[in-house]
């Protein structure tokens, strides 16, 4: 008796999908309607430390202080043409709104309420100066909270237009409602970009039409599986939709394609869209398998932002084969007659004179490509990189954007580090709170010590001021100083507090805030980075041999994949501006996810070439016959990346933009040029390692024909014929 599973086959699978396909159309219209109501549940975050590991220094803080007193969102305001005590009035109207946990200012310091020429310049010059007041707000609930939101748009009325108003919590809701709308106009250029180089890459003014169909479909159903991750961050919901319209386009021309081939060469229309599976899947498969895993490399970072990054990706691509494989084939039998009908002339030329000039040049790209790979390599890890939640700032041209520069511009930087420590007391926290405050980058320290007069009891504090501060277990320290949230000096004062706060409080303390979660940010990701893309390069290289059946192939076509990412990385440093680093990890997984697909297709076609031409010939045919394709689909990506580059208002997502769009364009030029120049100039030990491949493939079917063992049903039939049937165990009879 047979046992075990017997697995469909490759013919199998497609009659399924051809025969099936009106169930399979029920199954889709389904998925996307469920999808479009789920999307409404995703939640997005806009707080990058919230991905940082459980066992950093920064989160444990974070959660120990959420426990015990809450973790309060910030921010700072200014008011322009005010005289000092038309700020104070301000000052006590902003304390009133609902949400605000406290104002710190001038009268902190000073009794601004004295005489004028009693109030010196030096204790208020932080808060007031030329007419100008700035507050420190501390609101009762975190930067994304709902109730923050509506307090900023209370204070928003109270300043009206003499206010500047600027800070993470203000940052959290300016992007969380710019982003939403900017995204429409977003999604709208790139399909109207996509579309446009579809017509001018393509025979048929409906092809573009059921490729973009298509495309919609996997976004909708993408966005709407988010609804299992729960909460996706404010990065993934917005370039995920984009990249993966631009990484996965290749699917659906691959496979329209072949069908058209099959048609053309006399094929019945079911007939030519099973053969188009059988011959498409070949390389849609292994593309889209590479694709996967560089983005799954990134679900391997311990910043867990990688996580949901990869994962989202991942999944759009899966279902993107999902769609292409299952669907799409239905689509075909439905309008190839429109297809047909709307046919064209191509537009673009043909690439045959592309072909001889790349080769031509093909010892002087190798001679550059060697020259600029080591100065290109060291160049890109000199970059000035960010890494915090500064990333998040908007772009100059906007509000938020101009507000800062008005406020910086008058009173220099304000950055607010919080100190928990156990409560234990009051002399010691004390001497740490005047500690602090004579270091010269301090603008002010907050503390129940500090407020308290000497002698006075905590008894005869508000119970509203000293839950903000003390608990049973722990106490509380607010502390300013003058710096941005993300810069060397930061991370100095950082230190430097940090060193002093142990030393009075060894055991329990913390200190919280952006400066401390962006340096532990930083860390981690600076160790991420190296384990993704050696997880990255890794797992394209198993891809790449098990496609090619070689160790030499893989190994070559890493070469102009590192090259793209080690020249798109120069420019920032040779322009000297910053950039994400995170936007520079997912650039990294990002090319090499485009350019496989290239390395794939010029590699199989030079292969295939040669097979029946000399090496120049299959060069030059290689070239001819793959450029279409890779300009079409490096054109859309590169689009796709520009057009998050001139659009967000988010400087995180417009640099990410800007790598992937220069990128894209620099992926086209090194594999027209430098992939088959390498493969020329390698040309006899490729050959010869596919050669040895096949004499082994062959030698083991010989062997398996030649032995008796092997030859009628292996093992087990042999030792059935030589020692008859297994016994069952059942006694036959007394």
């Amino acid at each position: 008796m047979k046992t075990g599973i017997k697995l469909p086959t490759k013919r199998n699978i497609i009659d399924f999908i051809v025969d099936r396909r009106r169930l399979l159309e029920i199954i889709f219209g389904v998925l996307v309607v469920l999808s479009l109501f789920c999307n409404l549940f995703v939640e997005i975050n806009y707080d990058l430390k919230e991905y940082l590991p459980e066992d950093t220094p920064s989160e444990a803080g974070i959660h120990l202080m959420e426990k015990e007193f809450g973790y309060p969102g910030t921010a700072r305001v200014m008011v322009d043409g005010v005289s000092l005590y038309e700020a104070k009035a301000y000052k006590e109207k902003i304390e009133a709104v609902g949400g605000v946990d406290r104002v710190v200012w001038a009268d902190s310091k000073t009794d601004v309420y004295q005489s004028g020429e009693f109030v010196e310049s030096g204790d208020i010059k932080d808060y007031y100066k030329d007419g100008h007041s700035v507050m420190d707000i501390v609101f009762k609930e975190g930067d994304t909270s709902k109730r923050t939101s509506k307090a900023i748009d209370e204070i928003e009325k109270i300043t009206g237009a003499k206010g500047h108003l600027v800070g993470p919590a203000v940052q959290d809701k300016t992007v969380s409602t710019g982003l939403k709308s900017e995204m429409g106009g977003v999604m709208a250029l790139a399909f109207g970009l996509i579309a446009l180089v579809l017509f001018l890459s393509t025979t048929s003014w409906f092809e573009p039409v059921l490729f973009l169909f298509i495309m919609a479909i996997v976004i909708v159903i993408n966005k709407g599986t988010n609804i299992f991750l729960g909460t996706i961050s404010f990065l993934t919901s917005n370039v995920s939709s984009v990249l993966l319209l631009a990484c996965s386009m290749d699917f659906s021309i691959f496979l329209l394609h072949a069908f058209i081939r099959k048609k053309e060469a006399g094929e019945e229309p079911e007939q030519a869209i099973r053969d188009a599976l059988d011959e498409s899947m070949s390389s849609i498969i292994p593309s889209g398998v590479s694709t996967i895993a560089g983005f799954l490399m990134l679900a391997t970072m311990k910043f867990t932002i990688g996580f949901d990054l990869g994962i989202v990706l991942a999944k759009g691509i899966v279902i993107s084969l999902a769609t292409v494989l299952c669907l799409m084939p239905s689509l075909i039998l439905h309008s190839y007659k429109l297809v047909e009908k709307t046919a064209h002339c191509p537009f673009l030329p043909k690439f045959e004179k592309l072909g001889r000039m790349s080769f031509d040049a093909r010892y002087a790209v190798l001679i550059f490509a060697a020259l600029v790979a080591v100065p290109a390599f060291v160049a890109q890890g000199m970059n000035d990189f960010v890494y915090g939640n500064e990333t998040m700032g908007l772009s100059p041209g906007t509000q938020l954007y101009a507000d800062e520069q008005a406020i910086d511009a008058q009173f220099g930087r304000s950055n607010l580090m919080m100190v928990l420590y156990p409560n234990t007391s009051m002399v010691k926290e004390k001497q740490l709170s005047d500690e602090l405050e004579d270091l010269g980058y301090v603008k002010s320290v907050t503390s129940l010590a500090s407020t308290l007069p000497d002698g006075v009891p905590d008894s005869i504090v508000p119970k509203s001021t000293l839950n903000d501060l003390h608990t049973d277990r722990y106490a509380r320290m607010l502390v300013y100083v003058r710096t941005k949230g993300e810069s060397e000096l930061a991370f100095q004062a950082s230190d430097e507090i940090q060193a002093i706060v142990k030393k009075y409080y060894p055991e329990d303390s913390h200190v919280i805030g952006e400066t401390p979660s962006t340096q532990d940010i930083k860390t981690t990701i600076n160790g991420d980075y190296n384990v993704v893309d050696l997880l990255s390069l890794a797992g394209v290289g198993v891809i790449y041999a098990i496609t090619f059946r070689s160790a030499l192939v893989p190994l070559l076509l890493m070469i102009p994949v590192e090259m793209t990412v080690f020249l798109d990385m120069i420019f920032p440093y040779l322009t000297g501006s910053t950039t994400s680093f995170l936007g520079y990890l997912i650039v990294s997984n990002l090319i090499l996810g485009a350019t496989d697909d290239y390395g794939i297709l010029i590699t199989t076609t030079y292969l295939d070439f040669r097979k029946r031409m000399g090496r120049k010939q299959a060069y030059i045919e290689t070239i001819a016959t793959c450029t279409p394709s890779i300009l079409a689909s490096g054109m859309i990506l590169s689009g796709a990346g520009y057009i998050l580059h001139f659009t967000s208002s988010l400087a995180a997502i417009g640099d990410l933009g800007h790598l992937v769009g220069r990128g894209a364009l620099l992926s086209i030029i090194i594999m027209i040029f430098l992939l088959p120049a390498i493969l020329y100039l390698f040309d006899k030990p490729i050959l010869r390692g596919q050669q040895r491949h096949e004499e082994r493939l062959q030698r083991l079917r010989e062997r398996k024909n030649g032995n008796p063992l092997l030859k009628r049903g292996g093992l087990k039939s042999f030792l059935k014929r030589v020692f008859g049937p297994p016994k069952t165990g059942r006694k036959q009879g007394v």
